[in-house]
């Protein structure tokens, strides 16, 4: 609630001011005790206007006390489940996982592994991977592929059989039946999980080099004995 000094005009007519007071809940309700302190004994709570604005600033306080609350549950239910994945995150380390591929992360030894589904046999399987620039590095292309879950390492060599430099790349893949239909397979990445690292609450998988959210993994390898 907003008051604003008033003055009057030589005719005894309020005049406005372009200062105004913000007035919390204790200086409202020293305004309300005087206003009864000095009201006319004759007249009890005449002024139904005041008592309008105490009833709306009860409702005003009752529902910011309900907001503060919500606030606290919601931050609450964030904090606990966060609590939950990291927990799930550090007893995934040393496990085998499938998540939506997102980058390959390229180091100076590594060969990542690519998972794809297809809906069907294919024909023709197209694999372009990708630099920074949009640029393809290598191309491979695989025949006579069964439908279901497939994969394919890449070594870390281009198309001319050198070691690419490091860093982070894309896969393309695109799929034809006998038809000469096209497929539209899925990507996944597949490695061992080798550690957790945690960016602003939230984790992240270490999976052959590169950083998976926990949100993207789709399946976990149980078997102990791999």
């Amino acid at each position: 609630m907003n008051v604003s000094p008033v003055q009057t005009t030589p005719q005894g007519t309020p005049a406005p001011t372009g200062s105004q007071k913000e007035v919390g809940k204790d200086e409202f309700l020293k305004l309300f005790v005087t206003k009864l302190r000095y009201q006319d004994r004759l007249s009890p709570m005449e002024d139904s206007a005041f008592i309008a604005q105490l009833a709306q600033f009860s409702s005003l306080e009752q529902l910011q006390n309900m907001n503060s609350n919500l606030a606290s549950s919601i931050d609450w239910d964030v904090i606990n489940n966060q609590t939950i994945n990291n927990s799930v995150a550090a007893q995934l380390i040393d496990r085998e996982v499938i998540a939506n591929l997102s980058e390959l992360a390229l180091g100076e030894e590594n060969t990542p592994k690519v998972s794809y589904d297809l809906d069907e046999f294919a024909s023709d399987v197209d694999i372009r991977i990708l630099d920074a620039n949009g640029d393809i590095v290598r191309s491979i292309k695989i025949d006579d592929v069964a439908g279901g879950r497939n994969s394919f390492v890449w070594d870390g060599n281009n198309d001319a059989g050198e070691r690419a430099t490091p860093g982070s790349y894309t896969v393309e893949i695109t799929a034809t039946d006998a038809n000469g239909t096209a497929l539209h397979p899925s990507l996944s990445i597949v490695g061992i999980v080798k550690g957790v690292v945690y960016r602003g609450g939230i984790a992240f998988l270490k999976i052959d080099g590169a950083e998976i959210a926990l949100g993207d993994v789709r399946e976990i390898n149980t078997d102990d004995g791999n």
